[in-house]
C-alpha cells in the first residue's frame, strides 16, 4: 500500500518553494508569539493552554492539514497530470495510501513539532500541557490529511472548502458552539491528549473511547472514498 515513487513525486510537490514557504510561515508564528508571550506573561500554565489550544490545535493544524492534503492530489486532477499517473501499473488504493502517508507526515513535521516547541517555550512543558497539545497535533494530522485529501479528490475548489472548514467549523463553531464540539476533529484530539495531561488544563467536550473511534472512523472513511473517487476518474478517462 506504499509506492516509493508516488511517495516521491508527492513530497516533491507538497515541499516546493512556493507551498514549503506557506507551510513554515504558520509554525514560525506560532513559535514567535510564544516567546513574546512567554517574555511578557512569563511561563503560566493556563496561558501555554489557551495559545496552543487557540492558535496551534484550532488554526494551524487544520491549516496546514488543508495545504498538505488537498495539495496531494489536487494539483494533479486539476492539470490533467494525474492522467500518467492512473497510467501507470500501481492500484489505485496503493495510490492513495501512499498519497495520504505523505500528507500525514508533511502535517505532522509541520504542525506537531513547532507545537511541542511553542509548549516548551511557553512554560517548559508544566503540567504535560506541550506533551499533550503535541500528541492532539499528531493524531489530530491524520485525520485532517485524510479528509483534505479525499477534498482534493472529490473537488475542484478543495483548497476553498478545507479552508471554510478549517477556519470556520473548526476554528469558530468547533470552539464556540456545544453541540458542533462533538462534531470537530479538534475536540476528538483532545480527548487524546485530556488523558495524556490528566484533565486539568486540557479538556474535551467527548470521552476518549468517543474521540478515539471517531478519528479512526472518519480517517479510513474518507482514505476509502477516495480511492473509490480515483478509480472513478479512471473510468470517465477510459471513457
Amino acid at each position: 500500500m506504499y509506492d516509493p515513487t508516488v511517495a516521491r513525486l508527492t513530497y516533491r510537490a507538497l515541499l516546493g518553494r512556493r507551498r514549503a514557504l506557506i507551510l513554515g510561515a504558520l509554525p514560525l508564528l506560532l513559535v514567535v508569539i510564544s516567546l513574546a508571550v512567554r517574555g511578557l506573561a512569563g511561563a503560566d500554565d493556563q496561558t501555554a493552554a489557551d495559545v496552543l489550544g487557540g492558535l496551534a490545535l484550532a488554526t494551524m493544524v487544520p491549516i496546514i492539514g488543508v495545504i498538505a492534503g488537498t495539495g496531494a492530489i489536487g494539483p494533479e486532477i486539476d492539470d490533467g497530470s494525474v492522467v500518467y499517473l492512473l497510467s501507470k501499473p500501481i492500484k489505485r488504493p496503493t495510490i492513495i495510501s501512499t498519497k495520504l502517508i505523505v500528507a500525514i507526515a508533511v502535517t505532522m513535521v509541520f504542525s506537531a513539532v513547532p507545537t511541542l516547541i511553542a509548549g516548551f517555550v511557553l512554560n517548559g512543558n508544566g503540567r504535560q500541557v506541550a506533551v499533550a497539545y503535541t500528541v492532539a497535533a499528531l493524531v489530530a494530522s491524520i485525520a485532517y490529511a485524510a479528509i483534505f485529501l479525499l477534498l482534493g479528490t472529490v473537488s475542484r475548489h478543495a483548497v476553498v472548502l478545507g479552508l471554510v472548514y478549517a477556519l470556520v467549523w473548526e476554528a469558530l463553531f468547533g470552539s464556540l458552539v456545544p453541540g458542533a464540539r462533538t462534531l470537530s476533529v479538534q475536540q476528538w484530539s483532545l480527548a487524546v491528549a485530556q488523558e495524556v495531561s490528566g484533565g486539568e488544563l486540557v479538556t474535551s467536550d467527548v470521552s476518549l473511547t468517543t474521540g478515539t473511534v471517531l478519528l479512526a472512523t472518519v480517517t479510513v472513511l474518507a482514505t476509502w472514498y477516495a480511492g473509490r473517487k480515483l478509480r472513478t476518474l479512471t473510468l470517465a478517462g477510459e471513457e
